[in-house]
């Protein structure tokens, strides 16, 4: 499933499924690491996870991840990155949510 097929699957609450080293390890514990709507709260985050992905939610943790200054290599641009939300969903023991 895309970016875009999942925004629209999920009424814009969750935007994509992060693939990290750290969502890697967290996977195997039944937990998953999604980037989802800044002004989405946790019993929609649920919601539509179990819609879009067809799973049982138990829980929702949510984070939000402070932007700050990135250089542009080989310039001497500072590009400011966006704010953002992450949410840790654990789903019951035995399903998964596909990540790619």
């Amino acid at each position: 499933m895309t970016k875009q097929e999942l925004k629209t699957k999920t009424n814009g609450v969750i935007l994509d499924v992060l693939i990290t080293e750290k969502g890697s390890a967290l996977s195997t514990q039944n937990r998953y690491l999604l980037e989802v709507a800044r002004d989405a709260r946790k019993p929609q985050i649920a919601v539509e996870a179990e819609k879009a992905f067809g799973v049982h939610v138990l829980a929702v943790r949510t984070a939000n991840m402070k932007g700050g200054l990135r250089y542009v290599r080989g310039t001497r641009k500072a590009v400011q990155e966006p704010t953002w939300k992450k949410a840790i969903v654990t789903v019951k023991a035995g399903e998964r949510i596909e990540l790619a």
